[in-house]
């Protein structure tokens, strides 16, 4: 925010208009769908002229580009100091899940959104969106495997599978939770990292 407040007037009230465009488009899309929203809703939602929206945005697809790729900058910054969050392996993890169980509550709407448009039926809405996406999940994984790895080598954890597969079961489980989370916005299971810990490194043997 303070580098923001370096630029100059001009630029910083096209990125608050930008802000209410993006906001007003989250808004319609959520109650909506995004094959059901118009550019000219849009405009009328966030008060301005459609000339002035288009000046921002190509079309409809490069809004909604604009809006998945703001949240997963989010995500990757907040992953970058959940891992910066702690030397100690275990805790890295559970600021991990932590952050990730944080950010989707807060971004619910907009995630919804994705998982239904791009990952369900409308997959190819957004051609090339769908990658970029799995390529910056697939970077996840690699640091999550590197965390794994860095902990068998000093004795952290035991050497069960292979550190990627590792960080894929764990991801595929924080996902699980998280598609609950979407249908039962009140459920609090990740509001506690724990669980998921527990789940992973306890397991259900005695």
């Amino acid at each position: 925010m303070q580098e923001e407040q370096k630029r100059p007037r001009k630029e910083r009230e096209k990125l608050m208009q930008q802000r209410e465009m993006l906001a007003a488009a989250l808004d319609l899309f959520s109650q909506k769908g995004y094959g059901n929203v118009s550019m000219q809703e849009i405009a009328e939602k966030a008060e301005f002229a459609i000339g002035t929206l288009y000046k921002f945005f190509r079309g409809k697809e490069d809004l909604y580009r604009a809006l998945v790729l703001e949240l997963a900058d989010e995500f990757e910054s907040g992953i970058e100091s959940a891992f910066a969050s702690s030397d100690d392996e275990v805790e890295q993890l559970r600021s991990y899940l932590k952050f990730k169980g944080d950010v989707f509550r807060t971004n619910i709407a907009m995630i919804r959104i994705y998982i239904s448009e791009v990952l369900g039926a409308c997959h190819d809405v957004l051609a090339g969106l769908d990658q970029e996406m799995r390529s910056r999940h697939e970077k996840t994984l690699r640091d999550l495997a590197e965390i794994f790895e860095k902990g068998m080598r000093r004795g952290r954890f035991r050497r069960v599978a292979e550190p990627y597969h590792l960080a894929v079961a764990m991801e595929g489980m924080t996902f699980a939770f998280l598609r609950i989370l979407l249908d039962h916005p009140d459920d609090s299971v990740m509001d506690n990292p724990d669980v998921i810990m527990n789940i992973f490194f306890k397991g259900l043997l005695v």
